[in-house]
Parts: C-alpha cells; sequence; structure tokens
C-alpha cells in the first residue's frame, strides 16, 4: 500500500509551486525592546546586580535590537539598573553599530591596541561602579569574562542567566506570531520535501531542495539546518558523516527549520518510503504515543521535569529504555526555542522550572533501535492561559503522515 503524500512530484513542480509568505509577518517593534529592557531591570534589582554586560549574539539582540556576531574582538553592551544602555565597540566599527543599534546608547570605542575591558571597568566607574555584581551574559567567550575579571579584581562576576532566560522564556504575541508563522512555513517544505522521493535521491538533494524552498517562501537565508537521513542513518540523532541515498521501505528523516526576523522555526518528520515493516510501524506508534503524553504533561504549573518522566513511562511501558539506554530515547524529551534554535527551558529530568504562558519548546522524544532505525517527531508548543498549544499538528499516522 503506497503511504499517502509520500512520492509522485518533481523537484520543479514544487518549487514552482510555491509563493513568498515570509513578508505577512511583522518583526519586533521598537517598543518590545524598551519592554525587555524594563524587565531585564527589574530582575537585575531583584539580583543586586550593579550591572549586566550583554555579548555580541542573541542576547545582545534580544534586549537592544543590535544584531552583532560574536568574534575575537570585543562587542557589547552594558545594561544599567536604570535602563542606561553604553556600548563598547572597536572605534572602527563605530559607524555600523549606528547602522544596526535600534536602542538608543552612547557608544564607547576602543583602538585596537587599547583594551576592551578596561574600557568597559572605565565606564562602569564613571557610572558609579567600582565594584559588586557584575552580571556577564552566559554566552560570553571566557577571554572577555577573563579580561573583565582582571580589569576590576573588586568585581564579582555572576551568570546573568536569571536575567536573560528570565525574559527571554516567556514570549510575547508578537514572538509567538513569528515563530508560528515560520513553522508553518517549514511545515509547507516538510510536506513537499515528502512529495519529491523516489529511490535513489540523495540526501544532498533533498537538502538543496529544502534550502531553495525555505527562499522561494521569502526566507533571504534559505534553510537554518537541515538533517536529511534514510534508512540505518535514521538510527543517529543528528546524522552520519556520509548520508547514503533512499532505498525503497525505508525510514525517512527530515529535520530543518529557517529563520525570520531572528526567530527560528524546528521541525523533524519520519515516515517510511514504500512498504512499512511491522518493526517500523510498531516503533512509529510509540513514538507518537510518548510525543502525546508529553504535550498532556505539559500543563501550567507543572515542571519541565515532569514532561520528560511522562515520556519516559510510556516509553518504559512499551519494553523500551529504561532511562537513556536503546532501543529507546537517548537523550531529552525536547528544548527551547526562540532566537536560539536550543534555549530555555529544557524538557529534561531535573529541570524543576515551573510552565508558565508564553514559553515555547519542543516535544520530540526520539526512539533509536540501534543499526535499523530511528523515529523523531518534532513538533513545538506554546504555552497559553488555558494551557499547550501546538505551533504545528503532529503526524497524522505512519500510513497518512501529514493527514492529506
Amino acid at each position: 500500500m503506497k503511504t499517502t503524500g509520500i512520492g509522485g512530484s518533481t523537484i520543479e513542480a514544487e518549487l514552482n509551486a510555491i509563493t513568498p509568505k515570509a513578508h505577512l509577518v511583522k518583526p519586533i517593534q521598537k517598543s518590545e525592546f524598551y519592554a525587555r529592557i524594563d524587565k531585564a531591570c527589574k530582575l537585575m534589582q531583584e539580583h543586586k546586580g550593579e550591572v549586566m554586560y550583554l555579548d555580541a549574539g542573541t542576547n545582545l539582540y534580544y534586549f537592544t535590537g543590535t544584531k552583532w556576531s560574536s568574534s575575537e574582538r570585543m562587542v557589547g553592551a552594558l545594561l544599567f539598573p536604570d535602563g542606561s544602555l553604553h556600548y563598547i565597540a572597536p572605534n572602527f566599527e563605530r559607524g555600523t553599530i549606528l547602522d544596526f543599534m535600534e536602542v538608543e546608547g552612547v557608544i564607547h570605542g576602543w583602538e585596537e591596541h587599547e583594551s576592551p575591558y578596561q574600557l568597559l571597568a572605565q565606564v562602569c566607574s564613571e557610572n558609579g561602579v567600582d565594584k559588586g555584581v557584575i552580571l556577564i551574559d552566559e554566552s560570553t567567550p571566557f577571554f572577555i569574562s577573563d579580561g573583565i575579571a582582571k580589569a576590576n579584581s573588586k568585581f564579582e562576576l555572576v551568570n546573568s542567566k536569571p536575567i536573560t532566560a528570565g525574559c527571554r522564556m516567556v514570549k510575547s504575541e508578537a514572538e509567538i506570531a513569528i515563530i508560528q508563522h515560520v513553522m508553518n512555513i517549514t511545515l509547507e517544505v516538510q510536506k513537499a520535501v515528502a512529495r519529491i522521493l523516489h529511490v535513489g535521491i540523495s540526501a544532498k538533494e533533498v537538502t538543496d531542495f529544502i534550502h531553495e524552498a525555505h527562499k522561494r517562501y521569502g526566507i533571504p537565508s534559505g534553510s537554518y539546518f537541515c538533517i536529511v537521513l534514510f534508512g540505518v542513518d535514521t538510527s543517529f540523532p543528528h546524522g552520519v558523516k556520509t548520508p547514503k541515498d533512499l532505498e525503497d521501505g525505508e525510514m525517512v528523516l527530515i529535520d530543518t527549520g529557517c529563520e525570520l526576523h531572528g526567530y527560528l522555526s524546528d521541525i523533524t518528520r519520519t515516515y517510511v518510503y514504500g512498504t512499512i515493516k511491522a518493526s517500523q510501524r510498531r516503533i512509529w506508534n510509540i513514538e507518537k504515543e510518548t510525543q502525546l503524553a508529553a504535550f498532556d504533561a505539559a500543563q501550567l504549573g507543572n515542571t519541565f521535569s515532569s514532561i520528560d518522566n511522562a515520556s519516559r513511562v510510556v516509553i518504559e511501558a512499551h519494553g523500551l529504555g529504561p532511562d537513556y539506554e536503546l532501543p529507546g530515547l537517548p537523550h531529552r524529551t525536547g528544548h527551547g526555542i526562540g532566537l536560539d534554535i536550543h534555549e530555555w527551558p529544557y524538557v529534561i529530568r531535573n529541570e524543576e522550572t515551573v510552565i508558565e504562558p508564553g514559553m515555547c519548546f519542543s516535544i520530540e522524544p526520539m526512539l533509536c533501535v540501534p543499526d535499523e532505525f530511528g523515529i523523531r517527531l518534532e513538533d513545538h508548543i506554546y504555552m497559553t492561559e488555558q494551557g499547550p498549544k501546538w505551533f504545528t499538528q503532529p503526524m497524522h499516522s505512519i500510513d497518512n503522515p501529514f493527514g492529506e
């Protein structure tokens, strides 16, 4: 019996059928950046932080709207509890910083032979901070945090995660709208991928198609990432060095996403090309049951640990596992998503963070059968005042994966 929605089309036909959709959702507005800063300042005061250092990357973008990639040169910003921002960057980058800057602040420049860490200490001193708790962006490279520590031994460097994660874990309506939009786009790409499959197609051909399809939908950068696996390769969660070509009766695993306005999608679909074996059907159905059990456990007031536990109860009831043993689930049940593909909160044992409205995270309790195949059904949810909601509807069945 032919699996519904798998095969029967061509790369050319599917690409030609796509119309752009990325432009239909707005980016984060300037007022929201200011609201984020206000919340961060309140949290800083609660944690007795004198100032918070935001390094180039997603934390800097989240609070200031300034997009900048981390490099060997220090670029970042100091956020003081009164809401004032002071950027620190190489002098020759001043004009570019001004161009990228969304939330205004004073730019303090350093020349190539000068120490940016001494400059940071000087800016702190000029703003009344000569000692005390300096909250350091948790993604800051060691060479920068080490330089700051040596610039003023009276500073007490503390992880800023309670502030950064405390803000970023709870998404606004605007953030959820962007994530929903990119999830919708990637789901349509996933459906198109399934239709172009045929015996002998290579993982590279599929990867190239996914990248171009995302671009056709209006995503300038195409795919943010892409994992394409066939057959035994699917038993390796994040792939193999040299992916094989597709053969009849093999499991297909496609994990991909894209980026728009800084926010990411991430969806995995797993199904069989050709005749479905009894062993494939059994594990696929257990995977679906496990994913739904995790969804049901994602209730306001529960912890993220309880979601992971719910996954393992189902898996072990079917004789898989226990814990991380194979065949079974070798990793956590899920992860948060937003400006980073993997961010807080993590759906893992011993994670006692309480589930709140606005939190967004994946449910993907992958099942691996060594030397045979793996099945990952990955969808994300967002928490509302009424409970969990799917960004994308889970796979329907192994015979009709997309419910068409």
